[in-house]
């Protein structure tokens, strides 16, 4: 029982009494420690501050989910990343480099839906990065599309072929600058390099060869067409960029630029450097860039190494390219020639294999304008002809021209057509642009010293490009171009003048033919001016007689500008600038034709001059220095086109310069044989430009004195009419060019005696005067008047009474007025005038009759008189005309109302004592 007992007090609780502490066991652990809280601003920003998907997910936990193995992940990831930088483009600034290397790991991704969602996101982001930013990451977005492009898997291909599509969309110069490892891209998509067995059983020792994937969806037809035809779209990148670094003078454009292509002539005005205040910098016309040469070289954008891809930038690169596509290129052809692929007995190939045709002639032809932009030139060519014009004859030349019958055949059934109202023959295959594609190849490697040899297929060309400019089909701008292209090298290649003539001429009914689109209408004009421009340089340096066919269209083009009018300035653009390039070569035609229509050129009403732009405005006016003859009529046009404000007052200031230069005053140092102009013809110009109104309106104005403001005074008998501030600008600046030439006349005082009696003839009896008007005639005077002229005494009366009207109007004129601006320029005039004849201010002096003045007009007269005092170039003749003064003075006091004393009145009696009373003493 006692063990029992021991056994159970072991398992019982001890009760502890109140107010004791359980003792401390001896293995406790204190668990006691000290902390101290972190405040960070991450940890307190909530997650809702962030721009979230439609998931809730930032664009960081987008990222981190394109790592996971799962391909629905990855592919919800890709569309959220589209999702949430389509909403918030600020995000692409801060992850863009999270981003590329993101979505560039996904161009090789095994799934077809994350690589089709890669594509989509790519495609989103490219316009919405710029060059310039993504230039450092393009190293591995380039990287991650070859090893794409060289992938194992046929799709993941066939999907980096979209992804270079967009690359060269936005990115093609970035593109450019790795354009070797591309290249090298492109031949194993469609081939790969031969091993020692097929080396050994082939004749030529080409390195790569066709291949055939067996795998793939899509035939092995439309993967060529497909992978070619990105080739294509590369080199015709390449082909840009050589021609903006080397631009070829004889490229031909399809006109699609609205600019209007005026030629950019430096324009200096010495006028504004006369007083030799700022230097006078000429740079050369015919350069619209200044070369900039500097010995520091920058690297590429696109570059990270040291190591710089020279592409096909050199010969050495293009040829080996040339060498490795080429043969390629043939066995395409041959496995597609139209023997083996044609519908019928014609040579009319199938529509896949003619797509795949003209990829490869196109290529070809994009390999052979490279050659034309390498530094040797001339031995490219000859290198490329000694390689290749025989495989090309017998494989290309064999079957031409491919579907030869088809332009007559289909011509009842079009239904297809372009934007340019041009039609596709035959389901939409242009089987014409592929025969020019191959023109264009095969005639540029051919040359004036191998004409003979060349002859069979060089006249099989020939027919038919001559075949189809008179067949009177319609071409669109694409065709027309490799025709032009095509008849361009077959006219610098022969020699004969019967051979060319047949060209030009064929050319020439396709110009002839109605409502051509305006690409094509421009591309004829500029084929027509380089031609032109060639066959004066063959005539002068080699004795070649000239084109009768080119003279008869050179000839008719004054009249289709006339024709043509305002409705497009391009086309009247490349008119102007073949007429004036013919007209300053002399050509006899064109300036006759000419001269018939220049009075509807320059009619100040309809006339083109009127209705175009200033830059081809300018051309017009540069046009008159090489009109034959200046008739009357076209001179009174080109006065009504200076005054009417249909020039600008720079160009009315060229065109009045440009008469002067052409009449006999011009002060040429050797005599003139012919007069273009009479010399009363020139003066009543230049008379008709100076008043700055018609006949007609000064007429209208002296009848219609009510309908306009007017400055009236019952001093002079003559009214001030109020001219707009524009318009009184524009014919000040006319004013100045007249007068300009009048100044150089050496017979000055024949000038002035005709100015005299023309202004006394036809303004003399006026009682409406413009204030531009009297400015100009009185600026006219100052500049004439010398020792030797003799003034009558009608324009003395006439000189007194407008000045006179012209103070009255300037003091009564409102300060707040638009016509405060005119103040000095004619007051200016007048005081000149005053102080150079003195006895136009004694005239003026003495038909001051106060007593026919209102009592308002009492304080403009003793204004003006005391303002004359004030001057100091009238100050002398003042004071001799003390008397007329004093008189002046003794009538307004005796005449005014008021019987305390104005200030105005006071001032006048104050400088009347200053500077008269003694003089008057004496």
């Amino acid at each position: 029982m006692t063990n029992k007992r021991k056994r159970q007090e072991d398992f019982q609780k001890v009760k502890l009494k109140v107010g004791k502490k359980k003792p401390r066991a001896d293995n406790v652990t204190d668990t006691n420690c000290k902390i101290k809280s972190i405040h960070l601003s991450e940890q307190l920003r909530d997650d809702h501050s962030l721009p979230t998907s439609r998931r809730k997910l930032t664009i960081t936990d987008i990222l981190s989910q394109l790592h996971h193995y799962n391909s629905s992940v990855k592919h919800g990831a890709l569309v959220g990343l589209q999702e949430i930088l389509s909403t918030h483009p600020s995000l692409i600034d801060t992850h863009i480099s999270s981003i590329m290397s993101e979505v560039t790991a996904m161009f090789t991704d095994k799934d077809a839906m994350v690589r089709s969602a890669t594509i989509s996101v790519l495609q989103h982001l490219a316009p919405m990065i710029s060059q310039d930013r993504i230039a450092p990451f393009f190293p591995l977005l380039s990287a991650h599309l070859s090893s794409a492009m060289t992938h194992i898997m046929s799709e993941i291909q066939e999907d980096s072929l979209k992804i270079l599509d967009i690359l060269l969309e936005e990115y093609s110069d970035l593109l450019i600058d790795r354009s070797s490892m591309l290249l090298n891209n492109f031949l194993e998509l469609v081939s790969h390099k031969k091993n020692s067995k097929e080396k050994k059983n082939t004749d030529k020792s080409t390195a790569w060869t066709l291949s055939v994937n067996p795998n793939r969806k899509i035939t092995s037809q439309k993967w060529r067409i497909n992978v070619l035809g990105r080739l294509k779209k590369f080199l015709q990148a390449l082909v840009k960029r050589a021609v903006e670094r080397y631009p070829d003078n004889e490229g031909l454009h399809d006109g699609s630029e609205n600019k209007i292509a005026v030629k950019a002539n430096e324009d200096i005005s010495w006028q504004e450097h006369a007083a030799g205040q700022q230097q006078i910098r000429v740079f050369d016309c015919g350069q619209t860039q200044l070369s900039k040469t500097s010995l520091f070289c920058l690297r590429s954008l696109g570059g990270v190494s040291s190591n710089t891809d020279e592409g096909l930038s050199s010969s050495n690169s293009l040829k080996a390219f040339i060498e490795a596509v080429i043969p390629i290129l043939i066995e395409c052809w041959v496995e597609e020639s139209p023997s083996n692929a044609c519908d019928s007995s014609e040579n009319l190939p199938k529509p896949i294999a003619h797509n795949l045709l003209q990829q490869v002639l196109s290529i070809i032809s994009l390999l052979w304008k490279l050659s034309e932009h390498q530094d040797e030139s001339q031995k490219m060519d000859g290198w490329l002809r000694k390689n290749y014009l025989k495989d090309f004859r017998y494989h290309f030349m064999k079957h031409f021209p491919y579907n030869a019958q088809d332009t007559l055949k289909q011509k009842k059934k079009i239904k297809k057509r372009n934007k340019d109202g041009s039609s596709l023959p035959y389901n939409g295959l242009d089987y014409l642009l592929l025969n020019v594609t191959l023109c264009d190849i095969m005639v540029f490697l051919a040359n004036p010293s191998t004409l003979q040899e060349d002859f069979d297929w060089l006249s099989m060309i020939r027919t038919f490009v001559t075949g189809k400019l008179i067949s009177g089909w319609k071409l669109y701008a694409k065709q027309l171009k490799r025709l032009l292209e095509v008849t361009n090298r077959l006219l610098n290649i022969h020699i004969n003048r019967v051979a060319t003539e047949k060209l030009i001429q064929a050319v020439y009914m396709s110009y002839q033919q109605k409502d051509l689109h305006l690409s094509v209408r421009s591309m004829l004009l500029k084929f027509f001016n380089r031609t032109y421009l060639k066959e004066e340089e063959m005539f002068l340096n080699m004795g070649r007689s000239r084109s009768k066919v080119l003279s008869r269209w050179l000839a008719n083009l004054p009249i289709q500008l006339v024709h043509l009018g305002p409705r497009n300035h391009q086309l009247s653009s490349l008119m102007i600038d073949t007429i004036y390039t013919a007209a300053a070569r002399s050509n006899k035609e064109l300036l006759q034709n000419l001269q018939s229509v220049a009075c509807q050129i320059y009619d100040p009403k309809d006339g083109i001059l009127v209705l175009l732009p200033e830059e081809l405005q300018l051309r017009l006016v540069q046009l008159l220095y090489f009109i034959p003859f200046l008739s009357p009529d076209l001179l009174v046009s080109l006065s009504h086109c200076c005054i009417f404000e249909r020039l600008p007052s720079n160009l009315a200031s060229k065109l009045i310069g440009i008469l002067h230069t052409r009449s006999p005053f011009g002060n040429w140092m050797c005599p003139v044989i012919e007069s273009t102009m009479q010399d009363v013809d020139y003066f009543s110009f230049l008379f008709s430009t100076l008043i700055g109104f018609s006949k007609e309106k000064l007429a209208w104005m002296q009848n219609n004195k009510i309908t306009f403001p007017l400055s009236k005074t019952r001093v002079s008998r003559v009214c001030i009419y109020l001219t707009q501030q524009p318009f009184f600008v524009h014919h000040w600046t006319v004013t100045q060019a007249v007068c300009s030439n009048l100044s150089s006349v050496k017979s000055r005082r024949q000038c002035f005696d005709i100015f005299q009696n023309a202004i006394t003839q036809h303004l003399g009896d006026l009682v409406v005067m413009p204030d531009s008007t009297i400015g100009s005639v009185l600026h006219s005077i100052n500049v004439l008047l010398d020792q030797s002229c003799v003034l009558s005494e009608s324009l003395y009366s006439f000189l007194a009474s407008n000045c006179y009207s012209i103070f009255n109007c300037l003091l009564t004129m409102e300060k707040d007025t638009e016509h405060v601006q005119k103040r000095d320029t004619l007051w200016g005039e007048c005081i000149s005038l005053l102080s150079m004849l003195p006895s136009v201010l004694k005239l003026m002096l003495q038909n001051l009759q106060v007593s026919r003045a209102c009592q308002e007009e009492l304080p403009v007269i003793a204004q003006l008189l005391r303002l004359l005092l004030q001057n100091p170039q009238l100050r002398s003749h003042m004071m001799t005309n003390a008397f007329l003064v004093q008189q002046t003075l003794q009538d307004v006091m005796n005449l005014k109302s008021c019987e305390i004393q104005e200030q105005w009145l006071t001032d006048l009696q104050y400088c009347f004592n200053v500077y008269l009373s003694k003089q008057i003493q004496e």
